[in-house]
C-alpha cells in the first residue's frame, strides 16, 4: 500500500444552459485535466457535494465527459438572482486530487411575463389633470438577463399612454376624463420580454372615473431590512412597515399585502392588513434559504397605491451536527503495513456557517491510527504504528467531529478495519525439551510421548505438522526406531528396544507452520529406556556342565575360614535385576563349606577331618533381584587331597560323556601346548635372569580361574554389577601344598570393561609376573617370579593367552592340567605336587 500525495488544483468551471436533458455533455473533464480516460477509473473519479445538497452533474468514466444527471431550473435555483453558479468537487484517488467544479447555469426564455391579477381596477377621480401619472403593478418574469420582461405595450386609446422608468410603470392621463360621458374605461396591457422567441403576458386595466383622490399612500421607508435568526418560533414579528395617506375619509384608509411573493414566502411570513406587522408563520432554515426579499403595497380606500422593498437577513445558528463521511477505506489491511499508510479517507461535512462550519476531527488514542488533515475538510485516516494480528485483529476506531459553535456539536462515526494475518510466527514447542521413558522389550507402534507446538497466526499459517529430523542412532536412521504423527505430535516406538543395546537416545523434532514461506522451530526428545529382568545370571566359573569339567583340590590341613573356590556370574541387566546373590542348594557335606552370599567366595566352615569325603560335590544357586527374580546353576567338585598320589582313580570322578569322545584330540593338544609352552619358557630364561624378592601375595588354597571365561560384553553397572571386588581373578595355580606356591596375580582397577574387549592381560601386567625372581631361604615361604618382557615379548604372551584359552581351558581335563602344571614347575624350579 502507497502512501498518497494530497494536491488541490484550481477551479474548473462550465457553463450549462437549464432545462437541459439529463445524459447531455457539459464538457469534458479528462482533457481539461489533461488525464487519460482510463485513469478517471483507476483513481475512483467521482463527483461529491455537501450531504443534503443535489448533484446536478456527473462524470463519465469511460470517455471523461460531464454530463447533466438531474433537471436543472434556474429559477427555482436562483430566482431572481443574475449569476446562478452550482458548485460541485471531483474527488481523484491515489494520489488525492480535489478539483472546484462551478456550473455556470445560463438562462433559457422558458417563462412568459405574469401579471399578478387577471385585471387591474383604478379609480381615477375625473378632476385628475392631464399628465397625472397612475402606477401600475407590471409584470413578472422568472426569467433573468435578456429573457425578462422587457417593453410593455399599452392597447391604443383616447386618454391614457404608458410611461416606464427602469421597474416603475405608469399610467399617463393624456386627455381629460369625463364621468359624464364615461365611467369605465378598459386599457390592455401586455408585457414582452426579450428572449427568442418572445414571450408576452396581457392584463385588462379597468379605469372606474370616480370623483377626485389625488393622494397615495405613502412609505416611511423604501426599503425595510431585517435580520432573523434561524429556527425563530413561530408568531415571531419580523418587521412592521407603515405607510400614510393624506386624504381621508375612505381615501385615507392604507391596507397592507404581499406583492408578487413566491408560495415559499407566504409559507414562512405573513403581513397584517391592517397595521402591517410582518410574522413568523413556518419554519426558516439558513441553510435553506439565506435572504428574502419581499415586496409590500400599501393601497388606500379608492385604489391608489404604493410599494416598498422588505429584505430580511437570516443569521446562522449552530443547529447542524457535524456529518463524517467514510469516502474510502482499504479494508482488510495486512499486519506488516509500515506505519505511515494511508488506508482511509474521511470527509467531513457542517451545513452551519461561519465558525459554527469549522470542524475539528480527532481519533481515540489506544489505536495505532491518526487522522492527517487534507484538503479542505477531508482528512487521511494513517497508521501510526506497527499492527500485530496476533494481538489485535480488529479494530473499531471511533472518529469525532467537533464543530466551534456555541454551544458545540459533535457527531462520532466508528470505523471497523480488520487485520490480515502474515506468517510472522514460527511454531513455539511447549516445553524446552521433552523425556520420554519405555521399558525394554516394548511392543512395536507403543506411544511414548507427545509434543506440542503452537502457531498464534491464523489458518494454513498456524497449521503446525510435525515431522523427525534426519539423524542416526547406533548406525541406522532414527526412522527406524521412532515415528511422530505428524497431525497431532504423538511419537511412537517403530521397534522393540533392548536396554542391553541401547540405553538412551535423543532425536530432534521439527514444528512446521503452512504458511508461504513456511517457518519452523526444533526441539529435542531425549527417550530413556529402562530395563527389564530379562536376562538370567550367567556364571563365568566354573564352566557350565558339558563344556568342561573342573574339580578344585583342598588342602587337607585347611582351617576354618580358608577360601577354596569361587563361584563367578554376571548378569547381563542392570540395577537390582543385576543384583546377584549366591546360595549353595545341595552338597555332599552340608556343614563343611559355605559360600559368600555377595561374593560367590566358597569356604571352609570348619577344619577338615579324616572323617570327612575326600569327593565333594557342591550345587550353587545363582538368583538375581529382579521380579520375578532369574537364577542359574552350577556344580563345583572340590577334592581333598595334598597331593596327586592320594587322588583315588580318575576314572571314579565323572566326567561328560562328550570329554571322552574327544580322547584323540586331547592328546593332540597336550603335545602341542606342552611344546608350545616348554618353548615359550625357554625363551624367557634366555631373556632375563631372575632374582628373589619378597612374596608379594599370599593366598591359601588357590583357585585356578582362567581369564578366557570373562565374556566380552559383561561389566559392573554403576557399581552395583556382579564383580564387586577392584580385583578382578585373572589365574591361580596351586601345588596343592602349604609349603611352597607358585601364583599369577593380575589385579585390573576399571569397574567396567568395554563391550568389544576381553580381560587380557597387558604387557605391562605380564612384565609384573615374570619380570623378577626371588627365592627365600626359608622352607615354606611362597616364591614368586616376575619377568620384565620387552615388546616382542608381550606380543607373544598375547598369542600364546588366545591359544591357552582356546585348548587349554576347554580340551585339556583339569587332572591332567595340574599333571602338566606339577612337570613344568618341577622343571623350572624344583616345586612339584
Amino acid at each position: 500500500m502507497r502512501k498518497m500525495i494530497l494536491l488541490q488544483s484550481c477551479y474548473l468551471s462550465y457553463s450549462v444552459q437549464e432545462e437541459m436533458k439529463r445524459g447531455s455533455v457539459i464538457g469534458n473533464i479528462a482533457k481539461d485535466l489533461g488525464l487519460e480516460t482510463g485513469a478517471l477509473t483507476n483513481r475512483r473519479a467521482r463527483i461529491d457535494t455537501d450531504e443534503n445538497d443535489k448533484r446536478y452533474c456527473d462524470i463519465n468514466l469511460n470517455n471523461g465527459e460531464l454530463i447533466v444527471a438531474d433537471r436543472i431550473d434556474r429559477e427555482g435555483l436562483c430566482g431572481e438572482k443574475a449569476s446562478c453558479i452550482l458548485k460541485h468537487e471531483l474527488v481523484l484517488e491515489s494520489p488525492l486530487e480535489l478539483h472546484r467544479i462551478n456550473l455556470h447555469v445560463q438562462d433559457i426564455n422558458d417563462n412568459s411575463p405574469q401579471f399578478n391579477e387577471e385585471s387591474i381596477n383604478i379609480e381615477i377621480q375625473e378632476s385628475a389633470a392631464r399628465g397625472a401619472r397612475f402606477v401600475i403593478e407590471g409584470a413578472h418574469d422568472a426569467d433573468v438577463g435578456q429573457n425578462a420582461v422587457q417593453h410593455y405595450n399599452l392597447k391604443k386609446n383616447d386618454h391614457f399612454i404608458l410611461a416606464t422608468n427602469g421597474n416603475t410603470i405608469e399610467l399617463v392621463l393624456d386627455k381629460e376624463l369625463d364621468r359624464e360621458k364615461q365611467n369605465e374605461i378598459n386599457l390592455l396591457l401586455t408585457a414582452l420580454d426579450g428572449g427568442s422567441p418572445q414571450r408576452s403576458g396581457s392584463v385588462v386595466i379597468h379605469v372606474t372615473v370616480l370623483d377626485a383622490n389625488d393622494n397615495a399612500p405613502v412609505f416611511s421607508q423604501a426599503v425595510y431590512k431585517a435580520s432573523l435568526p434561524e429556527n425563530s418560533p413561530l408568531d415571531t414579528v419580523v418587521v412592521t412597515v407603515s405607510a400614510t395617506d393624506a386624504d381621508e375619509g375612505v381615501n385615507g384608509d392604507v391596507t397592507y399585502d404581499f406583492s408578487h411573493v413566491s408560495e415559499d414566502v407566504k409559507k414562512v411570513f405573513s403581513i397584517d392588513r391592517k397595521i402591517g406587522e410582518i410574522r413568523v408563520i413556518g419554519a426558516v432554515d439558513y441553510e435553506i434559504t439565506r435572504t428574502f426579499e419581499i415586496r409590500v403595497k400599501a393601497k388606500d380606500g379608492l385604489g391608489l397605491s404604493s410599494y416598498a422593498k422588505v429584505i430580511i437577513s437570516i443569521t446562522d445558528v449552530n443547529d447542524n451536527v457535524p456529518v463524517v463521511n467514510l469516502k474510502s477505506l482499504k479494508n482488510p489491511i495486512s499486519e506488516n503495513t509500515p506505519p505511515g499508510t494511508e488506508v482511509g479517507i474521511i470527509n467531513v461535512q457542517d451545513r452551519d456557517s461561519e465558525s459554527n462550519r469549522q470542524v475539528r476531527c480527532s481519533i481515540q488514542q489506544n489505536v495505532p491510527f491518526k487522522l492527517v488533515p487534507s484538503i479542505k475538510n477531508y482528512y487521511s485516516l494513517v497508521t501510526t504504528g506497527h499492527l500485530d494480528r496476533e494481538l489485535v485483529s480488529d479494530y473499531n476506531i471511533t472518529i469525532t467531529a467537533t464543530d466551534e459553535g456555541s454551544p458545540p456539536l459533535s457527531s462520532s462515526k466508528t470505523v471497523e478495519l480488520s487485520v490480515a494475518d502474515i506468517n510472522d510466527n514460527p511454531p513455539e514447542f511447549e516445553e524446552q525439551s521433552y523425556s520420554a521413558y519405555v521399558s525394554e522389550n516394548n511392543k512395536p507402534g507403543s506411544t511414548l510421548c507427545s509434543v506440542s507446538a503452537a502457531d498464534p497466526d491464523w489458518r494454513q499459517n498456524g497449521t503446525v505438522i510435525y515431522s523427525l529430523l534426519p539423524a542416526e542412532v547406533n548406525g541406522a536412521q532414527v526412522s527406524s526406531y521412532v515415528s511422530v504423527n505428524g497431525d497431532t505430535g504423538v511419537i511412537h516406538a517403530v521397534r522393540s528396544f533392548d536396554y542391553e543395546q541401547l540405553r538412551s537416545f535423543k532425536v530432534q523434532v521439527m514444528a512446521r507452520d503452512n504458511g508461504s514461506p513456511p517457518l519452523s522451530s526444533n526441539v529435542t526428545v531425549s527417550v530413556f529406556i529402562s530395563d527389564v529382568n530379562d536376562n538370567s545370571p550367567q556364571i563365568l566359573y566354573p564352566a557350565p556342565e558339558g563344556n568342561s569339567f573342573m574339580t578344585e583340590l583342598v588342602p587337607k590341613a585347611a582351617h576354618g575360614g580358608s577360601l577354596v573356590s569361587k563361584v563367578i556370574a554376571v548378569d547381563a541387566d542392570s540395577g537390582q535385576n543385576a543384583w546377584l546373590s549366591y546360595h549353595i542348594v545341595k552338597s555332599t557335606d552340608p556343614g563343611l563349606f559355605s559360600i559368600g552370599v555377595h561374593s560367590g567366595e566358597i569356604r571352609t566352615q570348619r577344619d577338615i577331618s579324616e572323617s570327612d569325603s575326600m569327593k565333594q560335590n557342591l550345587i550353587v544357586a545363582v538368583k538375581d533381584n529382579g521380579q520375578p527374580s532369574l537364577s542359574a546353576t552350577c556344580s563345583v567338585y572340590l577334592l581333598i587331597s595334598d597331593n596327586l598320589a592320594e587322588v583315588p582313580e580318575l576314572k571314579d570322578i565323572s566326567y561328560d560323556e562328550k570329554n571322552s569322545k574327544l580322547t584323540s584330540y586331547l592328546i593332540i593338544a597336550l603335545v602341542s601346548v606342552s611344546t608350545f609352552f616348554l618353548t615359550f619358557i625357554i625363551i624367557i630364561l634366555g631373556v632375563r635372569f631372575c632374582r628373589r624378592r619378597k612374596p608379594r601375595l599370599l593366598f591359601d588354597g588357590a583357585v585356578a580361574i582362567p581369564s578366557a571365561y570373562l565374556p566380552p560384553n559383561y561389566a559392573d553397572v554403576d557399581g552395583t554389577g556382579t564383580l564387586r571386588s577392584t580385583y578382578n581373578y585373572d589365574a591361580y595355580l596351586t601345588t596343592g601344598s602349604r609349603t611352597s606356591d607358585f601364583k599369577f596375580v593380575t589385579s585390573y582397577n576399571d569397574n567396567t570393561l568395554p563391550a568389544d574387549q576381553t580381560l587380557k592381560k597387558s604387557p605391562s601386567d605380564f612384565a609384573e609376573v615374570f619380570g623378577h625372581c626371588d627365592s627365600s631361604p626359608e622352607v615354606g615361604t611362597t616364591v614368586t617370579c616376575t619377568f620384565t618382557l620387552n615388546l616382542y615379548i608381550s606380543s607373544f604372551q598375547h598369542i600364546f593367552a588366545f591359544v591357552m584359552n582356546i585348548f587349554w581351558m576347554n580340551l585339556v581335563p583339569f587332572l591332567l592340567r595340574q599333571i602338566i602344571i606339577s612337570c613344568c614347575l618341577n622343571m623350572m624350579f624344583g616345586v612339584g605336587l
